[in-house]
């Protein structure tokens, strides 16, 4: 077994070591809860017909549900990224998981149209918390050769929890004739599966990376040799590891939000704006592409409302299959080559959604809907991992959250704004076109990057960002 010298870093420690059953548990961990956060986003869209039947709501009152949570999303994904930069990963880990469990159980008690919303809402925020706290721990955790296949793994835990919501929906649906107790019952499964996997995610690390952001070597030195313990291999030698090996320029006292916020923008800004940018071009194809398609294009090929769900399985289907392509040549080909090439890819495939929406054939929309859904999730997976590698280790997870934010406007805006495109004299077409024209402005937004940027492929999070740290204790 390989020995480690004190002279070397906590970092290059991890990132040196071999691929073993610890990390796939840590990948694990992690996906299973991306899992979930999918689970509970596509139930609630496969359950939004019986909802708005029994509370008889209008369709913009329906569509409150998804703004709201989009809302949600925004406001967890800043927040506890700032406190997952505060107080650490390892905490978030577990808080997050049981701030989305414990209100999916409340949803599912629900009394009203109200306490619901409300409770969709403080769900969110849970789900919000985890695009930051498992999106900045990923690459702290892992050895860097295998560093962005795993990422993208992980998220495309997402595809397989949308596919486990359209089987619970088609279940529940069509075995269960009471609809008050279906979508209940849905809510209360996704509470459940939260539950065990925070019970799961207890024997996680705290990030190495981030005890050393934060002025705590020694308790780094530990957990690194607990890792490379737990991995199979033979610890390094305890010891301080003094400022000199850890390549740090200086320090800066306890932060709040704004001034982490405003050292993203002074100092980081072209980082932060590509991040933004690329967030916001996916979440409006992406969200834009499923808003679209259940609202107009649907109803218009005439899908009765028991297949839905077997018509979002399919196309899930697609989206995983992307996913797992781009996750496979990810590390091979670079962050700066699959990125621009699969958000090109969803810019072309948008484009086709609309000649197949006008043969208002059902077979040939699920066909088109499968190849758009296999290239936006293909450009989504490969973003988070891009974006997520480029801030430091201080301001990591806070930059994934303002990223996740902006792109939340994005998701938010693009429902009434392509349906106001499709009654215009542009139709379906501006609907599409519009969309593709939103995917190719995150492909334009690599170009600088991949010119002046640097490759994260086989390469430390340190060699990508110089690192800062705080002192202990603050």
């Amino acid at each position: 077994m390989p020995a480690y010298s004190q002279s070397s870093s906590p970092w290059s420690v991890l990132d040196r070591l071999r691929w073993s059953r610890y990390h796939t548990v840590v990948t694990l961990a992690l996906g299973i809860g991306w899992l979930f956060d999918a689970f509970e986003v596509n139930l609630t869209g496969g359950l939004l017909g019986i909802l708005k039947s029994q509370w008889h709501l209008s369709s913009s009152e329906a569509s409150l549900i998804t703004s709201l949570w989009l809302a949600g999303i925004m406001v967890g994904a800043v927040l506890f990224g700032y406190l997952a930069d505060r107080f650490g990963r390892k905490k978030l880990f577990l808080t997050t998981l049981t701030i989305y469990s414990f209100f999916t159980l409340c949803s599912a008690l629900s009394p009203g149209f109200g306490w619901f919303m409300v409770f969709r809402f403080l769900t969110a925020i849970g789900v919000g918390a985890e695009y930051s706290a498992i999106n900045g721990a990923i690459g702290e955790l892992l050895p860097v050769k295998h560093r962005g296949r795993a990422a993208a793994i992980v998220m495309n835990f997402w595809p397989v929890g949308a596919l486990v919501a359209a089987l619970v929906s088609i279940l529940f649906l069509n075995l269960i004739p009471e609809s008050a107790i279906a979508w209940r019952l849905g809510f209360a499964l996704g509470a459940v599966g939260g539950l065990f996997v925070a019970y799961f995610r207890r024997v996680l690390p705290e990030s190495p990376r981030w005890l050393l952001s934060r002025g705590k070597p020694d308790a780094a030195q530990r957990v690194v040799n607990d890792m490379v313990h737990a991995a199979g291999q033979e610890p390094p030698i305890n010891g301080a590891v003094s400022d000199s090996q850890l390549n740090l320029p200086g320090s800066n006292p306890a932060r709040t939000v704004a001034a982490d916020l405003m050292e993203l923008i002074s100092r980081y800004p072209y980082r932060l704006m590509l991040g933004a940018t690329l967030d916001l071009s996916e979440a409006f194809g992406y969200y834009g592409l499923f808003t679209f398609l259940a609202l107009v294009v649907l109803p218009q090929v005439h899908i009765p409302n028991h297949q839905m769900p077997w018509f979002y399985f399919m196309g899930n289907i697609g989206a995983l299959a992307g996913g797992l392509l781009m996750a496979w040549k990810f590390d091979q080909l670079g962050r700066k080559r699959m990125v621009p090439l699969f958000y090109t890819m969803a810019a072309l495939t948008s484009l086709l959604m609309a000649p197949a929406a006008a043969t208002h054939s059902p077979t040939v929309v699920l066909v088109a809907f499968m190849a758009a859904n296999f290239c936006a999730t293909g450009a989504w997976t490969s973003a988070y991992p891009t974006f997520s590698e480029i801030f430091p280790t201080h301001l990591r997870a806070t930059g994934i959250g303002v990223s996740v934010a902006i792109g939340r406007i994005g998701a938010i805006a693009s429902g009434p704004l392509l349906v106001a495109v499709s009654k215009s004299s542009w139709g379906d077409a501006g609907v599409f076109g519009l969309m593709g024209f939103l995917w190719m402005v995150g492909a334009a937004a690599m170009i600088p990057w991949s010119i002046w940027g640097i490759e994260g492929a086989g390469r430390s999070l340190e060699a990508m960002v110089q690192p800062v740290v705080i002192p202990a204790g603050e």
